[in-house]
């Protein structure tokens, strides 16, 4: 046999040979470090034989896939140790993910994470045995047969949503098995190091309606250091959520009286909202953007002959007019709206490009396992916009909003760890799309030369276009590493034909033009939410909700406290005067608690030489200042939209 190496090396083979026996063959470090391989680019056992020409490569834990097998391997440990301690539960899945893997259990008996030094340890003794990880094949029936035996009824389900004539593969590690795709580590003991990590509720299948199972996270690497280290990120991360930091520094707040998915703005908050929507609003209408206020809601004709009736009516609060039989459903977008406006009147090739642009407030029907603090939920603010330009001007259009973007991604200190995913459609979903596979060649063709030209970075997402058109959308990672479209652009083919929107071209000819959907900071809420994490609530002075907080240090300076707040307002400075009767250094702990920018403390020292004392809560105390060169400090710091 002859197998091609991916260095492109030929070897020759007499006979069968095994991926383990071969990779030993070729280098005994390899061989220890591997933790499966792949034959003709499909992953495999280690155990797997090999008995004709291949292309053949080794996986180890560098490798992404590697780290997925290992992890699911470890997945497959954690049920085996669930299942030993506790027998009455029932096995669901337990895939690998990002930086870990979880195992989804239907308890009789609720489990808390005091629980999980008993499972740590029932998992390291099946690590220490060493089990042999062994793959059998079934018939469809024959694996229905074996997982009724250990009544298992979630497996049944999977087996049962398989075709007639389907094999399934499982994989026995002493008297646990498990019905799995694979592959896996050739035993339990290659696992080095692991943590169980989290506990937390998922419905079966992801679905509301299904039963709400409970679902362990862990992690898992080859070295207990790099375990620690990753370890050690996580709590950092939880002390940058801004689920907490939002609340703890009072910037928003939930109530279960008004629901999931909608989170209330505190003055803080809305405060920094009101900040972000005034230089958003100011940058745009800069570069040529008319500002637009529509309705919240609309007749469900309109949605009618956008499609979003027909692709994304199970996304929208609907809502009838009991006396008029009419339906009106709450906005998810403002597409419509901005094209009712483009067509009233009509355009010259002249008045194009048309850019709209509205801070609008939407409305999606997330599911109740969906929401997360700000960054998913029911009701939001999003920079919306669209371009309706003629086919040659798409390209400098595109390009424009591309450097809207990158300016305010800069100003907000969000490029770093920005990452682009080229949306498309998946061809075989034909209930999702518009079914046009010419108008879809077209559009992803024109979008994918755009980015190309422009030097974009991404990968390809298939499966998550728009339902009108494929989508540039700009990814972010929160602190637990989950990553979420931040901001989007979309090229549309369709919608301009549908709402009969037009415009006079040189020739007097009427023709059809294109839109571009554009966000510019993209939902506010989320993007808050990432401020919040990225900067662990110290935002930058420009979008802090308070600038300077003037602290008395004795009843004497109340009076001059309050004249220096009311100087540095004048001045268009965010300032608070603190004259409660505490002791200073409570003040100052509490500002910086607050993430107060800078503190000036007044006392009768000052209060005579009119100079100020500034502090800054990074770096302590700054010594005195005339107020003139300190509101220029400050004002210029504001200015620059220093992060």
């Amino acid at each position: 046999m002859k197998i091609t190496l991916k260095d492109g090396k030929v070897l020759e083979i007499a006979g069968k040979i095994s991926a383990g026996d071969l990779a030993k063959s070729i280098s005994e470090g390899l061989f220890r470090n591997a933790v499966c391989a792949k034959i003709d680019g499909k992953p495999c056992d280690l155990s797997d034989v090999i008995d004709k020409d291949c292309a053949f490569e080794v996986i180890t834990f560098d490798d992404a896939e590697g780290k997925n097998v290992y992890r699911h391997t470890a997945s497959h440990i954690l049920a085996q140790a669930v299942k030993s301690i506790f027998p009455t539960v029932k096995l669901a899945i337990g895939p690998a993910v990002e930086n870990g893997f979880y195992y989804d259990f239907d308890f009789v008996t609720k489990i808390t994470t005091d629980d999980f030094g008993k499972i740590e340890a029932e998992m390291n003794k099946i690590i220490k045995a060493n089990l042999p990880i062994e793959k059998f094949v079934l018939s469809k029936s024959a694996a229905a047969s074996e997982v009724k035996k250990f009544g298992e009824d979630y497996k049944l389900e999977l087996i049962n949503d398989l075709p007639d004539g389907a094999e399934i593969s499982f994989y026995r590690q002493g008297d646990f098995v498990e019905m799995c795709r694979g592959p896996h580590l050739p035993s339990t003991g290659k696992i080095k190091a692991f943590k169980l990590t989290n506990l937390a509720g998922a419905y079966w299948k992801g679905s509301e309606k299904n039963k709400m199972l409970t679902r362990i996270y862990g992690t898992a690497f080859t070295k207990k250091a790099d375990m620690d280290e990753y370890l050690a990120g996580i709590e950092d991360a939880k002390k940058r959520d801004h689920n907490k930091i939002g609340r703890e520094l009072g910037i928003f707040m939930t109530d279960e009286n008004i629901g999931q998915g909608l989170p209330l703005l505190m003055p803080k908050g809305a405060k920094i909202m009101q900040i972000l929507q005034r230089f958003v609003e100011d940058e745009e209408e800069k570069r040529g953007y008319l500002p637009t206020k529509t309705p919240l809601m609309a007749k469900n004709n309109l949605y009618k002959i956008s499609g979003h009736w027909d692709h994304y009516r199970d996304k929208m609060f609907v809502l009838e007019e009991e006396d008029s039989g009419e339906v009106f459903a709450l906005r998810p977008m403002t597409c419509p709206f901005q094209y009712s406006i483009y067509n009233n009147g009509l355009k010259s090739y002249r008045d194009l490009p048309k850019r709209y642009a509205e801070t609008a407030t939407l409305f999606r029907k997330e599911a109740s396992g969906e929401m997360h603090g700000l960054i998913r939920v029911r009701q939001f603010t999003l920079s919306d916009g669209h371009i309706v330009c003629a086919p040659d001007q798409l390209e400098s259009e595109f390009e424009g909003v591309m450097d809207l973007i990158y300016y305010l991604l800069k100003c907000l200190g969000l490029t770093e760890g920005v990452a682009f995913r080229f949306s498309r459609r998946d061809k075989n979903d034909k209930e999702k799309y518009i079914d046009d596979d010419e108008a879809w060649d077209r559009a992803e063709a024109i979008l994918k030369n755009i980015i190309d030209k422009m030097g974009i970075k991404y990968t390809e997402g298939i499966g998550e276009a728009a339902f009108y058109g494929p989508k540039l959308d700009i990814q972010y990672k929160n602190v637990h590493g989950k990553e979420d479209t931040i901001i989007t652009v979309q090229i549309d083919f369709a919608m301009a034909e549908k709402f009969r929107m037009s415009y006079v071209d040189e020739n007097g000819e009427r023709k059809i033009p294109y839109i571009i959907h554009r966000s510019s900071i993209g939902c506010y809420e989320r993007t808050l939410a990432m401020l919040i994490e990225k900067y662990a609530g110290a935002l930058p002075l420009w979008m802090c909700p308070e600038h300077v907080r003037v602290m008395s240090l004795t009843d004497r300076t109340i009076e001059k406290s309050l004249e220096i707040k009311r100087a540095l307002c004048e001045a268009g400075i965010l300032a608070a005067a603190d004259n409660r009767n505490e002791k200073i250094g409570y003040k100052i702990r509490e500002a910086q608690l607050e993430k107060i920018p800078y503190m000036i403390v007044v006392g009768d020292k000052e209060a005579e030489s009119g100079v100020l004392a500034v502090r800054s809560r990074s770096g302590g105390d700054l010594g005195t200042m005339e107020i003139g060169a300190f509101i220029e400090r400050v004002k210029k710091e504001i200015a620059d939209k220093v992060c």
